[in-house]
Order: C-alpha cells, then structure tokens, then sequence
C-alpha cells in the first residue's frame, strides 16, 4: 500500500459499507477480530474483515467483486502488509491459508504463568509429600492376572516396582497398568490389596495413555513456543492433538520442525510425569490466566478436588493416567495444524489445534509412514476423482454429487440390501423428510439434538430435515391399531437424511451433512427380541462376508443413568448376550456403556487395511415405545409396550463406499465395478459387430 494512503479513511468507508458485495462474517474474519482484541490496531477492524475477503479470492482477480476491484484501485492497494502508521509497522495477523515468512522460535523467556504455575506447584507438591509420608504402610497383597500373588505395602509399592520385580525388560516395556480395572500411572503407590494387569503398546487403552502423554509434551512446546492458552489436548484413533488460543498469531506448517526440535528436548530431559489432587479454589489461582481452564472448573469439576498432572514446565488439568516419563516416547511426527471452535460451538472462540503422532520406538513410525503412504494412495476422495464416481461442491458443501459410475456403485449397494430385505422379512416404507418440530419435542432429539439438525420457519411454525428415521417410523407403526400378529414388525427405509455438522468437520464421503442409510427399526414383542437380534446378526455376517470384512462385537450394558424398568433392562440384556452365544462368534461385555435408552451391541469392522470402522447398529429402544405412547394388543387382548431395535448394516452408504473403495484400492468387485465390460474390435469392419454385442450386454444389464 502506498505509505501516504490514509488507512483511518479506508477503515471509514469500509465501515460503512459493512458488507461489499453481499459478503457476510466468515470464519477467517471471527479469527481476525480474536487476534485484533486489545491490540494497537484494533481501530482497523473493519480493514481486516476487507483483507480476509480478498484472500477468500486466492490470486484470481477477474473473480473480484465490483465493489472490490473499486476499493483497489481508488486506494491504489498493492498490499496491506508491512504499511506504516505513525512509525509503526502495520502488519495483519496470519489467517488460514496465509504461509509466513519464516517460522515462529522459542519464546525467551517463557510466557510468565509458567513460573506463577512451578511455584504453586512445587509449595501443594512438598505438603502432599509430607501427607504421604505420614500414612503408615501396610501389608498388601498384588494378584497377577496368572493368579500368582506377590507381596507389597500400600502407600510404598508401585506397580512399576513390581513390574522391575518380575524383569527388567517388562518394567521397560511397559506402557501403563491397571489397578483393579482402573487405569492408574506406574509411578503411583498401590493403596490396597488389588489386582494388578501390566499394560504394554499392543493394548488399546495403554496405545490411548501414551498418545495422552505425548500430547503433553506437544501441550509443553506449544506453550514454550506460542505462549496462548491451552485448552484440550486428548489422544485420538491415531495420535493426538492441542488445542491452543492464539492472541497474536497462528500455526504454520512451517513451524512443524521448530516445535518437532521442542519436543526432541522435552523427550531427551526424560521429563517425570508427576501426578498431584488439587483443591478446586487452587486449581481456579494457578489457571487464572487461563479462561478456558476457568471454565473447564467452574463448568466441568463438580467435586471437591480434582488431578493435574506435571512434565517438566508443563501442569495441566489431567485425569491421567499417564507414562513415566518423557523419554519413553523414542518416535514422533507433527502431522497437520487445523482451525477448530472451542467446544466445537461456531459462536466461540476460535482456536489452533495441532495434531501429532508417537510411537516407543522407530521402528513403529517407519510402519506407520509406510501405512500412511498407502493409505494416501487409496484415499477415496483420490481414487474417486480419478474413477469419475463423486465430487463435491461448494455451493452444498457436505453433500455429495455421484456422477454415473459412482451412481451404479451407490444404487447396487442398496440393490444388494433391497434384495435381502425380501429374504429377511423387512417391509420397506418411504417417509417425508420435513417434520414439524413438534415431532423432534415428542422425541427428545429438539432437546437434545437441535443444533445439528437444519431447521427453518414455515408459516410461523418451526420445521427441520429429518437426521435420523425413528420417529418418522414411530409414526408408521402409531397410525393405526396393531395386534400381537403383526409383530415383529420390521420396517426399513432409505430415505435421506441430514445433519448440520460443522463445516470443519466435513471429510470427504466419511462425514457429510446429507446422506442415505440401510436404515430399518424392528418393533416387537420383549420375548422376540433374542430371536430379532439373532437375524441382525446373521444379516450382518452375511453382507460383511461378502465385502470380505471381519468385525468384533461388544454388548454394552446398562449404565449408570438409564430410564426403564431394571427387570426389563436385565432381561434384555440376557437376550442379548443368549444370541451372541448363539451367534457363535467371539464377543466381549463392555459393562454400564449402553445407551440410556437400552442396551446396544457395537460392531466393529476392519477394512483390508485393518483399520477399524463402526458401521452397523443393533441397539434396543425402551423410550421411544413410551415417548410416543406405542402400544399393541397382546393375545389376552390388552394394549402391550413394544420395544423398537434400530438396526443398520452399511450404516451410512457414502460412508460404506468410501471404507469399500480404500479397501479395494478402486479395484472393484465385479458385481460392484461402474466398469464391468470393454469390447475392443480388432479392426473398423468389426466395429457394427462391437456396437451390437455392447447393446446386448448393456440390455442384460452389464456396464
């Protein structure tokens, strides 16, 4: 920008002229505003709303608005970057999209709250340790999962201790532990007599406490480096990530390696992950400086005292458990940096998340590179372009467009499910997919569910697209009397639903705001249900087999929190457990995870690529029967609550063909391929030869 150009008089009419071109607050706007609160150049806001539209355009000037393309040239802008102001530099934060110059580097020193933070921590530490000093051992007895009992003292003996007892290699190798089924850090003295499991790498939850623990250590370089306010760092399927609150600047990929050299040094101080029980009225001192911590307590703590946990200049809010110290993790990789809500909510602040992978040794991140190489090779978003099956668009974002090859493949999906219903038993109804509201009340979803459903006023009534069928099919089976002998009644729809995800969320096929799923809901008598769950279950052996997928299933039970009767709940659950006996396949109990509404089995498959996806439902239903006041008349001529089991195979299906298409590498099966058949003449006089065999094929049903 010319230096002479009065940024005061663009700032002017760009306020009055609040919205150029019909453009309304975007994301990188809300960013901008965020980062200009309590700065010097807070009096330019409304040039920083105008900047962010221009880079919504990318370099592409024809596709300028008018009202844009004026503002250059009566100001004759070249750049807003690097202007002067009264001898200042004007220089406006960085927005997604935006590379920077040169990376960020560590902050010297270090934001002041770390300290404030050490010094609380290290005064609460030395009373703790006096407090444990204090309790007076007792024998205790540690039983092993072989049954083989090993003596200790409570308050003195770790499981670490134990596992060194047993050999040196173990106590290396191993990640976390259990103490009587309760994750619990190595480095934590046993209270009592328990029963202790030893957890490496290979376990699941052990795989989740180390991916925790690195995301600390990536939570203590961020912080090192940015100096924001951390909010959420969890692990994730695969890695981790922190979320921080950036004022005064965002993450490029180019401070990847400057943040990677951070934790190279937090790893290489073999840094203790130290555990402490604080006070809520300590926790709100040492976090003052942070509202989202403040939050977190005053919102989420509901007891007296809650856990932090320490590694090196890092302390945070932390259930744990957690590693035992920072050089265990021997392998890591920042992987991407996204713009993300706190909460998720789009009306709050906005925060840069940096996401991160680890391993205990390199090995492991070789395999996992190499993975990753093969999965980018699969994509479905990739293998989708260039198969010419589905595109998406701007102008619907989260929907999806299948063009004509990756239409056979959708339609021949639901073919395939079609014809089994035939076979199975199902019904298949069509239902509209705009209800008043007065449904999602009666249902629950208004209460619970409104935000992600796309809602609008018609005639001074409130109506939304359906995201889900249950209360559609409610409806179905409520609009007229039904006897004993219509049950089990099963009935399934395809119809298409949405839901309002958030548009950082979208991914390809895999999360998309409209989509269609093998939906069906089985309305039956409580003593059907074992022999309901039974033919779901075989149903979904016998699509999984076809596609070639192996699964895993778990029951999960009654929670803490549940509505219904116990005796109902418990003999459901018997039924449920008595046909996946029957079912002959291996299963495990995940005991109080059912939903409150009824007990569900979870069902897991693994693709070619043995990653884990949870596609089908079988999930039993005692409070929508009540909430819309279901009845059937029994033998004995009296009005009976059914039970409803929602029940899917595919899932969604843009979901499904996005798993099917990484899994067969686009290299479809026959009955599935868009492109089954190529006739290939040798030469022109056999070309009428050709077109009439293609018309034949194409007539049986070929493509």
């Amino acid at each position: 920008m010319n230096d002479t150009i009065k940024l005061a008089d663009l700032n002017s009419y760009l306020a009055e002229n609040s919205y150029i071109a019909g453009f309304q607050p975007s994301q990188n706007d809300k960013i901008v505003f965020e980062h200009l609160k309590g700065q010097s150049i807070q009096q330019f806001s409304h040039i920083a709303r105008w900047y962010n539209h221009i880079l919504s355009f990318g370099s592409n000037r024809d596709k300028f608005p008018e009202a844009v393309e004026g503002l250059i040239t009566s100001f004759n802008i070249t750049s807003l970057k690097g202007s002067k102001i009264e001898n200042q530099s004007f220089r406006l934060p960085l927005v997604p999209g935006m590379s920077r110059p040169s990376p960020v580097t560590e902050l010297s020193p270090w934001p002041s709250y770390i300290e404030d933070r050490i010094i609380m921590w290290d005064r609460l530490k030395a009373q703790y340790a006096e407090e444990l000093a204090r309790k007076v051992p007792e024998d205790i007895t540690v039983t092993l999962p072989d049954g083989k009992e090993l003596p200790a003292q409570s308050w003195r003996t770790t499981p670490y201790e134990i596992a060194m007892g047993i050999s040196f290699g173990l106590a290396d190798n191993v990640v976390s532990c259990k103490v009587n089924n309760v994750l619990w850090d190595l480095e934590r003295p046993l209270e009592e007599s328990c029963k202790l499991e030893l957890l490496k790498f290979d376990n699941p939850e052990a795989e989740q406490v180390f991916w925790h623990s690195s995301a600390h250590i990536l939570g203590e370089a961020m912080e090192r480096m940015y100096g924001g306010y951390l909010c959420y760092g969890p692990p994730i399927e695969s890695g981790f990530y922190y979320d921080m609150h950036m004022p005064n600047t965002q993450v490029s990929n180019i401070d990847f390696p400057v943040v990677e050299n951070i934790m190279k040094t937090i790893v290489k101080e073999r840094q203790p992950f130290e555990r402490l029980e604080m006070k809520k009225e300590d926790l709100l001192e040492m976090f003052k400086y942070n509202e989202f911590k403040q939050r977190i307590l005053k919102e989420k703590v509901t007891t007296p005292t809650t856990t932090v946990y320490r590694c090196g200049s890092l302390i945070d809010l932390c259930r744990g458990p957690h590693i035992r110290h920072t050089g265990k993790v021997k392998a890591f990789k920042i992987t991407k940096n996204s713009a993300t809500y706190w909460e998720g909510k789009s009306d709050a602040e906005s925060l840069q998340r940096v996401y991160g992978i680890s391993f205990p040794d390199n090995k492991k991140m070789k395999e996992w590179e190499k993975f990753q190489e093969e999965a980018a090779k699969r994509d479905h978003r990739k293998l989708g372009r260039e198969q010419e099956l589905y595109f998406f668009h701007e102008l619907s974002p989260g929907s999806c467009f299948f063009q004509p090859r990756g239409a056979h493949i959708y339609n021949k999906l639901i073919e395939f499910i079609r014809s089994e219903y035939r076979k199975r038993g199902f019904q298949e109804v069509v239902t509209p997919n705009i209800f008043n509201a007065k449904l999602w009340q009666t249902s629950g979803h208004w209460e619970h569910y409104a935000d992600n459903m796309f809602s609008f006023d018609v005639e001074k009534e409130m109506f939304a697209l359906k995201p889900m069928n249950c209360p559609g099919h409610c409806l179905v089976f409520d609009h007229r009397p039904r006897s004993w002998r219509e049950l089990p009644l099963r009935m399934a729809d395809f119809g298409v639903l949405h839901r309002n995800e958030l548009s950082g969320a979208l991914t390809g096929l895999t999360r998309v705001r409209r989509f269609q799923q093998d939906d069906a809901h089985i309305f039956c008598a409580v003593p059907q249900i074992k022999a309901e769950i039974t033919g779901a279950l075989d149903f979904l052996r016998h699509v999984y087999g076809v596609f070639g997928f192996t699964f895993q299933l778990c029951l999960s039970t009654r929670p803490d929190k549940f509505l219904g009767d116990i005796a109902v709940w418990e003999e459901a659950e018997k039924q449920l457990a008595d046909s996946l006996n029957d079912f002959g396949e291996p299963w495990r109990e995940n005991p109080g995870d059912g939903a409150f509404y009824g007990p569900k089995i979870d069902i897991t498959i693994m693709d070619a690529l043995r990653r884990n996806h949870q596609c089908a439902t079988i999930q039993l239903d005692f409070q929508l029967p009540i909430r819309f006041n279901l009845a059937y008349i029994n033998e004995a001529g009296e009005k009976t609550r059914p039970v409803i089991i929602h029940r899917a195979i595919l899932g969604s299906v843009e979901r499904m063909i996005a798993i099917l298409t990484e899994s067969y590498a686009g290299k479809w099966p026959f009955w599935l391929s868009p492109r089954q058949i190529m006739i290939i003449p040798v030469g022109p006089p056999f070309n009428d030869y050709a077109e009439k065999v293609k018309d034949q094929l194409y007539n049986a049903g070929f493509v």
